[in-house]
Parts: C-alpha cells; sequence; structure tokens
C-alpha cells in the first residue's frame, strides 16, 4: 500500500507541475527541446547546449528568461533516467566556474590599488567564482513549484555523484542554493491531525514514513489520535509538501518498546495526565534535502510547543532504532581475530562471565560463529536460556557501538546517534527487545535506545559532542561498558 501511495501522488505531482511549466514555456523553445529523444543520444546533446546557454543570457528581458526556464525545465522531466544523468553532466561539466576567470580576477583584486579599485575587482572575484550553473539553477526558483523542481532534480542527481567529482561538485552548488532557501526561519511549523489534514497530505505521510512503516489508514488514524502528536515543517514555496516531520506518544513513563507504543489495542493515556513524550519517529520527507539540516530545529520547536499545551510534561525522550548496529558486527566478525580487530580499544567479544553462560549452553561451535548464527536467526527469540546467554554480550556491543565508535569526521559512526547527540541529547537507556519486527531484528538485534532531551544540559552535551567527541550518557549505560 505504501509504495502504490507514493507512486501514485508523485505521478499526480509531476503532471502538474508539466502542465503548468508547458503552458509558460516559450513556444518556439519549447517545440525545439521537445525534439530530445527520451535517453539523450549523443546526437541530442548539442542542442540541449544551445538550450542551457540561452536560458544562462535569454537577451529578451525576464519573462523570456522564465520562460525558457520553464522550458529546460519541462525538457528535464520528459527525460528517462539516463536521459536525465546526461543532461546533469552537461550541466556540471559545461557551466562551471572557469579556473582562468578566477586567476584574472584574483590577479586583479592583488593589484587593486585604491578603495574604488578594490570595490571593483571585488565584485569581479565574485561573479567568477559564481558558477554559471548557479544561475541556470536559480531561474527555477521563480517559476511556481520551482524549489521543488530543485529538490526532486537533486534527488536524481544523489546516486550518480559518488564516482564523479564534476556531478559532486553540482551537488554542493545544489545544496548550497537549497540551504539558503530553507532556512529555519522560514519553514512553518504545523501540527497534523486526522480530522484537518487532507486526504493527499495524509498519503503523502504515508509514503514517506521511513522508521516505522504506516501499515494501513487505520495505522495511521492511530497515530493521529488524542494521545499522540505529528508535527511537521513546511516552505512557503512548498506548502503541501512536508519537508520532515516528527511522530510523538505523550505517555506514562520512557516506553521501551515500539510494538507496544503503536499497538492500536494497548490502554491510552489522557494527554493531561502524560509525563512523558516520546519521540517515536522522525522522516525526512526530501531525499532532495539530505544535507539541508532542521531536524534538529524541529524537535526544540516541537518541545517548545508540547510544553506550552501540557504543562505536566517533564520528560522529552525519543525510542530510537539503531540502523547501523548488525551491519558494524558483521564488519567486524569479518576481521581476523573477531571484536578484537577493532579499532576500539580494551574491547572484548566476550567477558569472562558471558563465556560462563556459554559454555553452560554445551556449544559444539566456536563461540563467535554461534553468536552471529543466533544474532541471524533469531533463534533467542523462543529459547529463553539462549536469550539470557547472548542479551547482555548484545547489550554491551550496542553501547560500545554508539558510544565508541566514530566515523572519519569524528561523530558517532551510528547514523540517529550521531543525529541525536548533535542536537544535545544524551543516550539514556537501551532496551532490548524494543523493536522485534523483521526490519528491528535485522539491523539492531531489536535492541533500541532511549535519547533523553533535558533542557538544563542540552547545550552544555551539545558543545561536549561537537568539541570533544564526548558523549552524555547515563549510569546504565556506562555500566554496561565496564568490564
Amino acid at each position: 500500500m505504501k509504495g502504490q501511495a507514493k507512486s501514485g501522488f508523485l505521478k499526480r505531482r509531476l503532471e502538474s507541475i508539466v502542465r503548468l511549466w508547458g503552458g509558460m514555456a516559450d513556444d518556439e523553445y519549447d517545440r525545439e527541446t521537445a525534439k530530445l529523444r527520451p535517453y539523450l543520444p549523443p546526437e541530442d546533446r548539442p542542442a540541449l547546449l544551445e538550450k542551457m546557454r540561452q536560458c544562462l543570457d535569454p537577451g529578451g528581458g525576464e519573462i523570456l528568461a522564465r520562460a525558457q526556464a520553464a522550458a529546460l525545465g519541462h525538457t528535464y522531466m520528459a527525460l528517462n533516467s539516463e536521459g536525465r544523468a546526461q543532461f546533469l553532466r552537461i550541466l556540471a561539466r559545461e557551466f562551471d566556474i572557469r579556473h582562468a576567470d578566477v586567476t584574472e580576477a584574483l590577479e586583479r583584486w592583488s593589484n587593486a590599488d585604491s578603495p574604488e579599485s578594490r570595490r571593483h575587482a571585488r565584485l569581479a572575484v565574485k561573479r567568477a567564482i559564481e558558477s554559471p550553473r548557479s544561475r541556470i539553477l536559480t531561474r527555477f526558483n521563480a517559476l511556481p513549484q520551482g524549489v521543488k523542481f530543485l529538490v526532486d532534480m537533486r534527488s536524481d542527481l544523489l546516486p550518480l555523484i559518488s564516482d564523479d567529482a564534476d556531478l559532486a561538485s553540482l551537488d554542493d552548488d545544489i545544496r548550497d542554493l537549497l540551504t539558503t532557501w530553507f532556512d529555519v526561519d522560514f519553514l512553518e511549523l504545523r501540527r497534523i491531525s486526522w480530522d484537518t489534514a487532507t486526504g493527499a497530505l495524509l498519503e503523502k505521510f504515508m509514503a514517506y514514513e521511513a522508521v516505522h512503516p504506516v501499515e494501513s489508514w487505520e495505522d495511521l488514524k492511530d497515530r493521529l489520535d488524542y494521545d499522540r502528536r505529528y508535527f511537521a515543517f513546511f516552505h512557503p514555496r512548498m506548502r503541501d509538501e512536508p519537508l520532515i516531520f516528527l511522530e510523538v506518544a505523550l505517555v506514562r513513563n520512557l516506553a521501551a518498546s515500539i510494538q507496544d507504543l503503536l499497538d492500536p489495542n494497548a490502554p491510552t493515556t489522557e494527554p493531561d495526565n502524560a509525563d512523558t513524550a516520546i519521540f517515536y519517529s522522525i522522516s525526512n520527507a526530501q531525499r532532495g534535502l539530505v544535507g539541508v539540516s532542521f531536524g534538529g530545529f524541529l524537535i526544540k520547536r516541537v518541545v517548545d510547543a508540547l510544553a506550552t499545551e501540557f504543562p505536566k510534561l517533564k520528560t522529552y525522550a525519543t525510542l530510537s532504532p539503531l540502523p547501523g548496529y548488525i551491519p558494524w558486527l558483521r564488519e567486524v566478525w569479518a576481521k581476523d581475530g573477531g571484536i578484537g580487530a577493532s579499532e576500539i580499544p580494551d574491547v572484548q567479544l566476550f567477558q569472562p562471565s558471558e563465556q560462563k553462560r556459554i559454555a553452560r549452553l554445551d556449544v559444539e561451535q566456536d563461540p563467535r560463529e554461534w553468536l552471529l548464527s543466533v544474532v541471524t536467526d533469531n533463534t533467542w527469540l523462543d529459547h529463553p536460556d539462549l536469550e539470557n546467554a547472548v542479551r547482555p554480550i548484545l547489550l554491551r556491543l550496542a553501547a560500545e557501538y554508539l558510544v565508541r565508535e566514530r566515523r572519519e569526521d569524528g561523530g558517532a559512526l551510528d547514523p540517529v546517534a550521531n543525529f541525536h547527540l548533535s542536537n544535545g541529547a544524551s543516550l539514556h537507556r537501551l532496551n532490548w527487545a524494543g523493536d522485534i519486527s523483521e526490519k528491528g531484528l535485522e539491523q539492531s538485534a531489536g535492541i533500541m535506545a532511549n535519547y533523553l532531551y533535558d533542557d538544563r544540559k542540552i547545550e552544555e552535551n551539545h558543545e561536549a559532542y561537537r568539541s570533544r567527541g564526548t558523549v552524555a550518557s547515563s549510569v546504565s549505560v556506562r555500566t554496561l561498558l565496564k568490564d
């Protein structure tokens, strides 16, 4: 159902933009670009290149510039995936910054000997370091739904940039434009409810939910019930398109299981009696806005809104997945010597007490291989003895993974951990069997984490994490890390 909902509204949105821009486009310009074949073979590319140059320098005023930008965008949407990739490569390679222009401008700056000449030299440098393609991209911003068009264009671009420096440079330009246009001060926070949201908007939430898929309309209605809150950011140029959304459950005490939290038959809490707000899902709705950060700001705005509506709330925390935990364990196991080959100092796959538990099970396999098979097959779900043996091992290693494993830039290896820790949260608790769905078992052996947002410590935690890499954690987490 989720796939059908997503494909349906994406198709309708594309058709809407095509109709809108097709009506705006310059007739002669659009007729020429319409001749281009969807896969954009080599013999069609010179014509496209010329149309891009005309869009850059229309020479006929703003009306013609808008018409040609609309026609160029119309052309892009008519291409298939192969044609779009070629379109983006032409835009990246033919309209980049010219090294000679930058060198000349910098030389002029260096030789300027008066305030007036320095002012003109400064303008020359500024023009030289702005790529021509940025001016083409900016023209789309003036069109109806042009911002959304650029967001979707970047979504097409992202899978192509890993082995292409020119396309990566184009992505830098688009991301810089979007970062400016999506400044948090421009964003509108809306609470979404079953009674006030349109069917089309609800359909988008179902399609965009990335953490815990919405199984049905009834499931979505439960997530919008009176003891829940659904918040989303919108941009004034994309009023019907959520950018990012946050799902909240109002409960008493910390939640430890996502299945319990989403169980439609579970007892509900009167919102006015709730003492805890659980953020159980945060999803980016626009892939083209990856790297344009406003998720942390969303959480802060939601906390303020909830505190105003429910003064009795004392605790703001997440119930979060560990999406990279099992993949990390598999990489570690693949190294000679198991966990000992990790770059983390003083980490052991098994501690003495854990080895004793395993010995009592009469395990015939190598303990490392045995643990991997138990995690892979999830046999512990139906065998209490196995569960008692693997639980302390996997919880301890999960703590190691979240607290000590690092990316090249120094942030936590786990993307969810890095997000919350960067925003000033602390790692408060690890929950065994927190998500026993197929996805939860596959990515984290069912373990989930509570990250705590304590407004008295957010700034301190944020600064410690950003400047020193220090992960704020509770006594229970630190106890797991002890030998």
